[in-house]
């Protein structure tokens, strides 16, 4: 959900591109008078800034029986704000060449920000009515249900969707985890505006709020915006989810659908995303389905075997589970094999490890590709956001590349033995696929 003025989208691309890429960053920790955090990278050399919001909780916080609530309400906070209606807002934020983005994750909801320097100070109480005061007008309401109904529709149609929605069903069960965000048809054409004001009060509240701002500001403009920015919100939000186990079992659960191609998603429990072993992880993942063509998953499934066109593999830390998932397509008369094969590389990774060749190749890509990563304020700013919900220090951008290099083979074969589970790869098929039943 996206608030952009009508010559925005190029003017924000060109300040982004313009922004110098830079593989150290300073970053300096910035505390507002009222006690809010923020990490900063001051960039003074182009008029622009870039600020990330993001409230820890997301839509794991959804109350029971009203599922879908916290995704609508983010919907709504560029709906109309303080004063000015839908229409009215849209209209400020083009004439103040300001962009806001609002989105929502199982564990989060994202406010984005990008103005102009000599904009700063009317952007910033235009997102602060956006943030405090949205209005959730019935009108609104009414409109964005329909377009979020529309989605839910189209994601019944849709084999991607289907199978994400059963594998995490399987795995979840009654978690906020095993449902959609976005709800049911029924969840959210019950959803009042008082759910919506108090999914508002419970997840935008100043006890799991992190911030990271770049460009054009100072240390001390920062501090005294954080204040006026947030300081009117809630100080604690409610509760944050449980923690959830994953159990899975070797095997395959079949969910038919007539498309003339499979989709599977297949995986196991993984690994925290502050656990030692992590950065290990890591780069095993990057050898095993992660790393485009020279992945292994792609060369014997792909390369080899012309079984698909892409799979994959992937780390998923969330805040109250880990999984280690994968995905592949395949028509239904080849699906069978290419899970067999999957089935098999997983195995010899978990019992063998990788080869120094393959280690080598891995590091080479994973520490001349992190520098890229840092080319604009908008993407620096979400990196400072992202390091700080993982409970990173600030030099993390400096010695992120030597914990890589570090990483030795017995390493990788340690924590393949650890991670890889081939007796509990779970694979979640939509399909028509042939030789495969639940």
């Amino acid at each position: 959900m996206t608030v952009v003025g009508k010559f925005v989208g190029p003017l924000i691309a060109f300040v982004m591109l313009a922004a110098p890429l830079r593989a150290e960053i300073d970053i300096a920790e910035v505390q507002s008078p009222g006690g809010i955090n923020a990490w900063l990278v001051e960039e003074q050399s182009i008029p622009f800034v870039a600020l990330e919001l993001r409230f820890k909780g997301g839509a794991s916080l959804d109350l029971a029986g009203k599922r879908g609530a916290t995704n609508l309400m983010a919907g709504l906070l560029e709906e109309g704000a303080g004063d000015l209606d839908a229409r009215a807002f849209a209209e400020r934020a083009e004439s103040l060449a300001a962009s806001f983005d609002f989105d929502v994750s199982d564990d989060s909801v994202s406010i984005s920000a990008r103005f102009l320097t000599e904009n700063q100070d009317e952007a910033l109480a235009l997102l602060h009515d956006a943030i405090n005061r949205p209005r959730f007008d019935q009108a609104a309401i009414d409109r964005v249900k329909a377009q979020v109904v529309s989605a839910i529709r189209s994601d019944a149609q849709d084999p991607d969707s289907i199978v994400g929605a059963e594998f995490d069903g399987l795995v979840f069960g009654d978690h906020p985890y095993g449902s959609s965000i976005e709800g049911t048809e029924e969840s959210v054409a019950e959803l009042t505006q008082d759910d919506l004001i108090a999914a508002h009060k419970g997840a935008l509240a100043r006890d799991r709020v992190y911030v990271g701002a770049a460009g054009d500001i100072s240390a001390d403009e920062l501090a005294t915006l954080l204040d006026t920015l947030l300081a009117d919100l809630p100080e604690t939000g409610v509760p944050q989810a449980p923690d959830v186990e994953v159990a899975t079992e070797a095997g395959v659960t079949v969910v038919p659908f007539d498309v003339p191609q499979s989709v599977a998603i297949f995986g196991h429990e993984g690994i925290a995303r502050d656990d030692p072993d992590f950065f290990t992880a890591y780069v095993l993942n990057e050898i095993l389905g992660g790393g485009g063509f020279e992945a292994r998953l792609m060369e014997e499934v792909r390369e080899k075997r012309g079984l698909t066109y892409g799979v994959y593999s992937y780390l998923v830390p969330k805040d109250h589970a880990a999984l280690y998932l994968g995905r592949v397509s395949s028509a239904n008369d080849r699906i069978a094999e290419a899970i067999s094969v999957i089935r098999d590389e997983w195995t010899k990774m978990a019992e063998n490890g990788v080869t120094a060749e393959e280690l080598d190749s891995a590091k080479t890509y994973l520490t001349g590709a992190y520098p890229l990563r840092f080319d604009g304020n908008g993407r620096i700013a979400n990196i400072l956001v992202g390091m700080q919900m993982d409970d990173l220090p600030t030099e993390y951008v400096t010695t992120r590349n030597a914990k890589i290099e570090a990483i030795t083979l017995e390493d990788i074969k340690r924590v393949a033995a650890r991670i890889l589970k081939p007796e509990a790869l779970r694979f979640v098929v939509v399909g028509q696929p042939e030789g495969l039943e639940s």
